[in-house]
């Protein structure tokens, strides 16, 4: 319920806001924004269903807007609050600058804490063998480790051991090579809380850390982990957190690459033998009664399980691989490869709980006091090891094996050869709707979610997303839409132009062109941005105009050619020098670059970022709608394309009084029937169409 005492809270903090901010101005958008999340949490519109889907255009300030809307709710209900990012950026803005400042203009008082995987903490005990602390250092490497590698680890044993570091790999100044990382990095199996020599260990001081936080940032990778895990096991329990999923768009890509599993066959093979080989000697640090069943158990399903893989890639034909990846049409495997899996799943679970279970038996003789935990630490750190592998095998297997789904989409199942070892290959299983995996996870268990982000909608819609997320649109469901348009001037700000065109992008000509049209369209004087759809398209174009650039003085900077923040800071002293400056970049500068004022004045798009299913998952999808008498095009291919079309157009505005312009080089906006469908969705610049 919207008490009084919330709403007051909530007026308070909107007021204290505009004095502590210099040239505040109030955003009727905001405010609706605000009300709107603190009204759906109180359950002002479904008793159950406390869910907001809200696309909030850039400038409206979406994160002060939710931390004043979930934060006094939360607060007075008792409740645990996650915040989910997609990048560490956002993550960083959180911690760093608006969570900051709502404690300062709030009369709430609450805690909040950044959440990291496991995989960001050095384990204490790994860290003191490979470093030679304990005389252990080799046994850490396959290989020898190099002089600068031991020295570092060195250093990192000893600034830990004097509590100058807190074992958080981004909080080290310098960057620590995979290579060391992994030899000390915390896993789940060797690093156990219950040791008493874990209990101080980075993670288990992270972890208790964020037990007593009210307010969790974590991103949308590690809300996925704690689901999977069933919730509560690493983030709060569902039932009692509110979820604010910001960067919200991103989330069903990420949940879909969490339900994935890939192993090697010939690979699984030779790391199985070497289990085999050691599992009789890790065995006998166990109570030998208890373990004798445990190991048996263990070496006769990897006995089985060695020959299975090592003769399975003998029964596929590499000559039927297209591009080194063969595909399951509708996911249905042969018969004799669904006896093999049904197999394989059974002897890799088979492993799996025997192998956990002698790791469990000997921790129980730590406990007891009957096993030194020098001796046992080297035996559980290997056990760990092998367990996440044969958890993923079993995994992959289980995947695999699983019957044809009566409903819904079937998995995507394929095959690739291994980039790694000859006549080897990776099987790969992916799910293509996981969406009900979603509900059945998060929605349906939490106490309530709000998802934001600037572009949540497809062509106007939030059907596209709904279906992703697995949210239902009806009205009885109770989940409430709302889409907030920019504070920005458009019309008065920013042009789009759509230029006349003598190729459309499938022509062959089309590249050499598109590189006299860029000329064309460049700014003189001015900062100039140009996205391509397709890095080989950007780099051919780059070559073609390198001279011509040089010629006139004008600066040309190609993604990949130096890292992103090296070419932003010359981009910006260019800028200030009134230099020509121009950026080249593929998708990955269409979002999440912020470029504000005359930093960016000139936006070209080079082609509408149509995304060619080369993918197995893209594959199997476009065929599964195909199946069901779909358009893939239009359901697919044209509102993803609409989602980061605008996600470009996007980089051109970033604050209230910025000004530039917008030009399409791609004719399809105007001469194909989806292309009014694109351009309508597109904030509303002034349109200039040249016929």
């Amino acid at each position: 319920m919207l008490t009084t005492k919330i709403q007051q809270s909530i007026r308070n903090s909107y007021q204290n806001l505009q004095n502590q901010l210099d040239n505040f101005v109030p955003r009727r958008a905001q405010n609706y924004l605000v009300a709107e999340i603190a009204k759906t949490l109180c359950g002002s519109y479904h008793k159950s269903t406390r869910m907001l889907v809200a696309e909030a255009g850039t400038g409206i300030g979406k994160s002060l807007s939710y931390l004043m809307g979930v934060i006094p709710v939360a607060v007075s209900n008792n409740r645990k609050i996650v915040i989910s990012t997609a990048t560490v950026a956002l993550q960083e803005q959180l911690v760093h600058k608006d969570l900051p400042l709502f404690r300062r203009i709030t009369d709430q008082k609450f805690s909040f804490i950044l959440a990291k995987g496991r995989q960001r903490y050095c384990c204490t005990e790994k860290l003191a063998a490979a470093s030679g602390a304990d005389g252990g250092q080799m046994a850490m490497f396959e290989s020898k480790p190099a002089e600068k590698d031991i020295q570092q680890l060195q250093q990192l044993y000893t600034e830990l051991s004097q509590g100058k570091w807190d074992g958080d790999r981004d909080s080290w100044p310098e960057p620590i090579s995979e290579t060391v990382w992994n030899s000390i990095v915390s896993d789940k199996h060797s690093c156990n809380g219950s040791f008493s020599a874990h209990r101080q260990c980075p993670f288990q001081k992270a972890r208790s850390e964020l037990d007593k936080a009210d307010i969790i940032i974590a991103n949308h990778s590690l809300v996925m982990a704690d689901a999977d895990l069933g919730g509560g096991v690493i983030l709060p329990e569902p039932e009692n957190t509110i979820y604010v999923f910001d960067e919200a768009h991103h989330l069903p890509h990420v949940a879909r690459e969490h339900a994935s599993a890939a192993a090697t066959m010939k690979g699984a093979a030779a790391w199985l033998e070497k289990l085999n080989q050691s599992l009789s000697k890790l065995a006998n640090l166990a109570d030998e009664k208890r373990v004798s069943r445990f190991r048996n158990e263990a070496q006769d399903a990897i006995q089985a399980l060695i020959p299975s893989l090592s003769q399975l890639p003998k029964q596929f034909d590499a000559s039927a691989f297209e591009e080194k990846r063969y595909r399951f049409e509708h996911g249905d495997l042969p018969i004799w490869l669904e006896e093999q899996a049904k197999d394989l799943k059974r002897q890799s679970q088979k492993a799996n709980q025997a192998v956990a279970k002698i790791a469990d038996l000997i921790g129980e003789r730590v406990k007891d006091g009957e096993l030194a935990p020098r001796l046992a630490e080297p035996a559980l750190a290997e056990l760990g090891f092998f367990i996440q592998r044969l958890e993923n095998l079993a995994q992959v297997w289980h995947l695999m094996a699983e019957p044809k789904r009566e409903k819904g989409a079937p998995l995507a199942r394929w095959l690739e050869l291994s980039p790694e070892r000859e006549g080897d290959y990776v099987v790969n299983v992916s799910p293509l709707e996981i969406g009900w995996q979603l509900d059945q996870q998060i929605w349906s268990r939490c106490v309530g979610a709000i998802l934001v982000s600037a572009t949540m909608r497809a062509l106007n819609s939030f059907n596209f997303f709904c279906r992703q997320a697995g949210i239902s649109e009806k009205a009885e469901d109770g989940v409430q839409f709302l889409a907030l348009a920019s504070p920005f001037d458009y019309q008065n700000q920013a042009e789009l132009l759509i230029p006349k065109m003598q190729y459309e992008p499938q022509a062959p000509e089309y590249t050499d062109y598109l590189a006299d049209k860029v000329a064309d369209y460049i700014q003189d004087g001015k900062a100039n941005l140009v996205l391509f759809a397709s890095y080989w398209q950007m780099k051919e174009v780059a070559e073609k105009l390198s001279k011509l650039f040089i010629k006139k003085g004008w600066a040309l900077q190609v993604q990949g050619e130096k890292s992103r923040k090296e070419i932003l800071n010359k981009h910006k002293t260019l800028v200030q020098c009134g230099k020509t400056s121009v950026l080249f970049g593929t998708g990955s500068f269409s979002e999440g670059l912020d470029l504000p004022g005359e930093l960016l004045e000139n936006l070209i798009i080079t082609k509408i970022p149509f995304a060619v299913p080369t993918s197995p998952v893209e594959q199997a999808h476009a065929e599964y709608i195909q199946h069901r008498g779909g358009n893939p095009f239009l359901q697919i291919t044209v509102p993803e394309a609409s989602k980061k079309l605008i996600q470009s157009a996007g980089r051109l505005l970033r604050k209230e009084r910025d000004c530039g312009r917008v030009v399409i080089l791609d004719r399809r906006v105007v001469s194909k029937r989806y292309g009014k469908a694109l351009l309508d969705s597109l904030p509303p610049f002034k349109r200039t169409i040249e016929y």
